[in-house]
């Protein structure tokens, strides 16, 4: 039996078409399916704000800020909350932020956004690209009206930083800022994790409701040894973040929790119930930082199985990397 030779071209170019319909598909599914398995090498997080000093050298205030040194990348997650205390704290600590080039900024709170101009206007006279962008999560840019008037620092922050030739970049979603380093974007509210304390209104699209931080949200690293999450405050729920953040990535440890969990005014239930969950993401390590709360730290240690190396109050001037874990200075040690 003899084919026809224009029916065998039309069966082959069918073929292709399919071939790569199917193709396009793949490719068009796959970034919303699961992150890319690029991986962190080298990490080093340096504490430049919160609440205590562990030695004589720096500052101490109700903030946070942190810089994170990845495979040569260099970025700083919040600005803490006084002008000048990151400033400060960076020159004593003889950590060089003039060639940090983004930051990250968690939330809209004061104390993770109000060190921004001052370093913005201070780097640039070094170089003017330095922190020349900054990634934000939407909601944060949202009307926190109160009896004295607008809550929201971001607002008026925003026209000073552009004004310098700043660029700000709202996430919607999660986004890849660089090889293995996530942003989570706005987290989902899974559990319901109530942590926040402020009783202020937030005007959405949906209407003025009550101000649940929606756009808060953290730094996922896929490092060689597991996942390493940065927090500002972790209004999300730190459970909900895990959560979140394991799911693209699938068998993979929480090798450490770096930043505020806003636990210091958590009750017992609620902080073992946290710990217990640390167990199930194997979390290895946490630098319980700014809001995490003292007692807290101590209750999810004991609940988590993890040992006075590896789960410690964060300091300024701690350090996390993966070589060497959490270094502090002697009064958290």
């Amino acid at each position: 039996m003899q084919i026809c030779p224009r029916l065998v071209l039309r069966r082959a170019l069918i073929a292709v078409c399919l071939a790569l319909s199917l193709t396009t598909a793949v490719h068009a599914q796959a970034p919303s399916a699961t992150k890319p398995t690029a991986q962190i090498q080298t990490l080093k997080i340096t504490v430049l704000s919160t609440m205590l000093v562990g030695e004589t050298k720096g500052i101490g205030e109700w903030g946070f800020s942190a810089l994170v040194e990845a495979d040569g990348h260099r970025i700083l997650v919040d600005t803490g909350s006084r002008p000048e205390t990151v400033l400060s704290n960076a020159r004593e600590l003889n950590v060089d932020l003039s060639n940090v080039h983004e930051v990250i900024l968690t939330h809209n709170h004061g104390d993770h956004v109000g060190g921004l101009m001052t370093l913005r206007r201070e780097m640039m006279k070094q170089d003017p690209a330095a922190l020349s962008v900054v990634h934000v999560a939407k909601g944060i840019f949202y009307s926190r009206p109160s009896p004295e008037g607008e809550a929201n620092d971001m607002i008026a922050i925003r026209k000073e930083y552009e004004a310098t030739g700043g660029k700000i970049i709202e996430h919607q979603d999660g986004a890849e800022i660089f090889a293995g380093a996530w942003l989570s974007g706005p987290v989902p509210r899974k559990y319901p994790e109530h942590n926040w304390s402020v009783k202020g209104k937030v005007q959405t699209p949906a209407g003025l409701v009550e101000d649940t931080i929606p756009e808060d949200q953290s730094l996922v690293l896929n490092t060689s040894r597991g996942l390493v999450i940065v927090t500002g405050c972790g209004h999300a729920g730190i459970v909900n973040i895990l959560t979140y953040a394991t799911a693209s990535y699938s068998n993979q440890p929480v090798y450490a929790v770096v930043g505020g969990l806003h636990l210091f005014p958590a009750n017992d239930e609620q902080v073992n119930w946290t710990g217990d969950e640390f167990k199930q993401f194997r979390v290895s390590n946490l630098l319980g930082a700014h809001c995490t709360g003292i007692e807290a730290v101590y209750r999810l240690r004991d609940r988590a199985g993890l040992s006075r190396n590896s789960a410690v109050v964060g300091t300024v001037g701690s350090t996390f990397t993966l070589a060497d874990g959490i270094k502090t200075g002697p009064l958290a040690k």
